[in-house]
């Protein structure tokens, strides 16, 4: 049975950078109110983050000085605590790929509705987005030193930016990172995505932009064939809810309301 020094020492030997009360509880000796004192020393310390009542993260000396560790080291564990579905998304899946040109102080991450409030706890600000249909493909697993965690594949990260670019800085904050994007982006990943993605006028957007963009022929034609077999409609490029689209002059039915200009 340990104390709460012990046990992180313990849990950094396995590669673990997290553990939740229960957890602390079971293996200690200690009572309640020994284990909180400790506990609290610790967060006072910079050893450990309380990042959520009962969650916290461990900092280990090589994190230490960032006051944080990698989403990915701790995504897994945290979710599972809350019992819910996520995937790491939007700019902080596009760092994966490569595709993230701009310093990122956020990191982001999908869940289903009901959603939960954004957790922020010092430098750490875990934005979190939900959606109402969770993706049954599109969703990979990769390999941290902690274990696996949930990231969007190349494709659902592109089409994601596109459909909350709203909440994202708008169309040419995300412009850059879709061109970088597209080298990643494969025929199966499309042809996954068009089996079961929701949101017609996102991949009207992303239509759109990868062909601005002179994606490769073979990619924008997958998307081509994909809507004539849709009933779609006129979208503006970027949402606004005070103006109705007007007409268009290219087979996407885009009305480009923007001056496209990447910020890269």
């Amino acid at each position: 049975m340990l104390g709460v020094a012990e046990y992180i020492s313990k849990s950094l030997q396995y590669e673990e950078y997290a553990f939740t009360w229960e957890e602390l509880k079971k293996d200690s000796f200690k009572t309640d109110v020994a284990l909180k004192n400790e506990l609290s020393r610790l967060v006072n310390k910079g050893e450990i983050v309380n990042l959520r009542q009962g969650f916290y993260l461990i900092l280990p000396p090589r994190y230490r000085s960032y006051h944080k560790v990698p989403l990915e080291l701790y995504s897994e564990k945290l979710f599972k605590y809350l019992n819910k579905p996520y995937y790491i998304g939007l700019y902080s899946a596009a760092a994966f790929y490569g595709a993230s040109h701009q310093q990122v102080q956020k990191d982001y991450l999908i869940t289903q509705f009901p959603n939960i409030r954004n957790i922020k706890k010092g430098v750490i600000f875990l934005n979190l987005f939900a959606c109402s249909y969770w993706p049954p493909k599109n969703i990979l697993q990769k390999k941290s030193d902690a274990g696996y965690f949930n990231v969007s594949s190349p494709a659902l990260t592109a089409i994601d930016l596109i459909h909350y670019q709203s909440k994202l800085g708008g169309i040419n904050r995300i412009l850059a990172i879709i061109e970088e994007l597209m080298e990643e982006i494969k025929t199966n990943d499309i042809q996954e995505l068009l089996s079961w993605y929701p949101h017609t006028s996102s991949i009207q957007r992303l239509c759109f932009l990868l062909s601005e963009l002179q994606a490769d022929p073979a990619t924008v034609n997958l998307f081509s064939e994909y809507l004539k077999g849709e009933n779609y409609f006129p979208v503006l490029l970027s949402p606004d809810k005070n103006r109705r689209p007007g007409s268009t002059d290219n087979i996407w039915k885009v009305d480009v309301n923007i001056e496209l200009e990447s910020d890269i």
